[in-house]
């Protein structure tokens, strides 16, 4: 279809001059004019390209104008071709009914009627084509909108390829930045463990070298206070042996915690003896608390072993002597970072030297220290990070070169009562008298272990038998042997752990208390506690396991399930 063949006026008047004589007066009014012989051939100009259509009505008498509507009927939207039809005077009903089928079918359409004047023709076609025209120009509009949406669209495929690749060029370098970050942690944790090796195997070993070589030593003194020192210094290195685990766990967020509404100005104030033991003479510990100060909910005895490390580290910053320190306060409503509510600021404040930032960013770090090999094991202030985390709140360093330390402890507040029984440290320990107190069956697998609880629970005046074996352990149960208590280690071989035992001899022989010992494994400590099965952690001195082992027999008689099985 072609812009010449648009402009085109098409004429079906088959009968008579009229076809002829329409065409030589349109052309004589510059109109291009095409004279159809036939309706199909007006048709097929027609799918050609055309401006207008004149008509002759009598030439659609008898034509099937089938072909015509479907013409007329699949117009695109923009069209609507203008027919300009001459008309007869006769008014017969059937003509009329006849006429108006024909404007029906043709839809926009102009009636000449006979006898028509030239120029009233040419007129009504000229306007024809005028309309014509003006539907042209919309299709060439809606040609052009479809042409940019086209444009558009391909310009949207483009950016979006673009920014496909753009983002494909992203994750690429995010998965690269990612396995970077990956490779630098692993070489972080590789340093870190470095370190935690160096620093337990060191401070290990000083407290092995200590036990080993002084039991070596025992045998060849024969001087009672040489082998009493001897068994002091032993003593002493278990003791820190066991302290150093326990700062360990606490670091790692493993040291199970037992939280209790705490008065600290009572609990902290209560110390006084034990900080003027292990603090120098020229080194005064001032408490700033007031009568107003809340009670936290913390571990007692935990929040105990923190202050005393925090003194004991701001006694080696101070060497020439100095003043620590320790202050409490309210902090109603605070918002800083992970915490939010009502906490106290527990702060212990130094004039020592001070810190660098250098070494104010690694404080925090297991086994970093400042201080000369032996003298700190690094682990201070990593139990401090562990304990305020594990109590819901954290804790703040500010220091400066030369003008001293504030460690701030923020701790969550406790709206309940606090106990008025102190849980101090206890410095001394009161050794149980040897009595006859019963049979205990021993689980433990480690034969140097289960020699030395042996000695204890003999001397504490219980007759034991040792299983190697939870399995060993049933077996002792099913000979019919008489079996007052069952004391067992969680972590054994075998296939059956201390917990498993301890459910399986409930239900054989709820009658008998069972005591579990563990030196760590927490999903089975974790186990244990919600069977209601007691714990001893080891290590443990041995008036820890007599209250241990007067406790489990207690709450077994307290229990009303084991008193009905009994009675049965």
């Amino acid at each position: 279809m072609s812009a010449d063949r648009d402009k085109r006026v098409l004429i079906f008047a088959p009968i008579g001059r009229d076809g002829p004589a329409s065409a030589e007066l349109f052309r004589g009014a510059s109109l291009e004019a095409v004279n159809c012989r036939s309706l199909p051939e007006l048709v097929a100009e027609m799918k050609g390209g055309v401006g207008a259509v004149f008509l002759a009505e009598e030439g659609l008498f008898g034509n099937d104008t089938a072909p015509l509507a479907q013409w007329i009927a699949n117009q695109p939207p923009w069209s609507d071709l203008p027919f300009v039809v001459l008309t007869s005077h006769r008014e017969q009903p059937a003509v009329v009914a006849w006429r108006r089928s024909i404007v029906d079918l043709l839809r926009n359409v102009s009636l000449l009627e006979r006898p028509v004047q030239p120029i009233t023709l040419t007129s009504a076609v000229q306007s024809a084509m005028r309309a014509r025209r003006r539907q042209y120009e919309i299709r060439a509009l809606l040609q052009a909108r479809e042409q940019t949406a086209q444009e558009l669209e391909k310009l949207v495929v483009e950016r979006t390829r673009e920014l496909e690749e753009a983002n494909e060029q992203l994750r690429l370098e995010m998965n690269e930045r990612t396995r970077v970050e990956e490779t630098l942690r692993q070489a972080q944790k590789i340093e870190a463990i470095g370190q935690l090796t160096g620093g337990v195997a060191h401070d290990f070993n000083n407290l092995l070298m200590v036990i080993s070589g002084g039991l070596d030593m025992l045998d060849r003194q024969t001087d009672p206070n040489r082998r009493r020192r001897l068994m002091d210094g032993m003593t002493q290195a278990a003791q820190r042996g066991a302290s150093l685990t326990r700062q360990l766990l606490a670091f790692s967020r493993r040291q199970k915690l037992r939280p209790e509404p705490v008065d600290v100005a009572a609990q902290i104030g209560g110390m006084r003896e034990l900080l003027d033991r292990s603090l120098r003479g020229d080194v005064h510990v001032e408490f700033d608390f007031p009568d107003s100060l809340w009670p936290v909910e913390v571990d007692p005895g935990e929040l105990e072993l923190v202050v005393l490390n925090l003194a004991v580290n701001a006694r080696d910053a101070m060497p020439n002597g100095g003043t620590i320190v320790v202050r409490g306060e309210n902090l109603p409503g605070l918002k800083d970072g992970p915490i939010s509510g009502d906490y106290v600021r527990l702060s212990v404040v130094d004039t020592g030297i001070g810190m660098a930032p250098d070494i104010l960013s690694r404080v925090f770090e297991p086994f970093f220290t400042t201080k000369d090999v032996g003298k700190g094991s690094g682990l201070g202030l990593a139990q401090v990070h562990g304990f305020a985390t594990q109590s819901r709140g954290t804790v703040r360093i500010q220091s400066e070169v030369g003008r001293g330390t504030s460690i701030e402890l923020y701790l969550p507040r406790s709206f309940d009562v606090p106990s008025k029984e102190r849980h101090l440290i206890d410095l001394t320990r009161i050794r149980p008298k040897k009595s006859n107190h019963g049979r205990i069956l021993l689980v433990e697998d480690d034969d140097e272990v289960a020699a030395l609880v042996g000695e204890m629970l003999g001397q504490l005046g219980y007759e034991v038998t040792r299983a190697a074996s939870a399995a060993a352990a049933l077996g002792a149960l099913a000979d019919g042997r008489t079996v007052d208590l069952i004391f067992s280690d969680i972590m054994m071989p075998g296939g059956m752990n201390g917990v498993e035992l301890a459910r399986e001899i409930k239900k054989r022989r709820s009658d008998i208390p069972v005591l579990l010992t563990s030196g760590y494994a927490e999903a089975s400590v974790h186990e244990a506690q919600r069977a209601g099965i007691q714990i001893l952690a080891k290590p443990y001195h041995i008036d820890e396991l007599a209250a241990a082992l007067s406790t489990a027999k207690s709450n077994l008689q307290l229990d009303p399930e084991t008193q009905r099985s009994s009675s049965c």
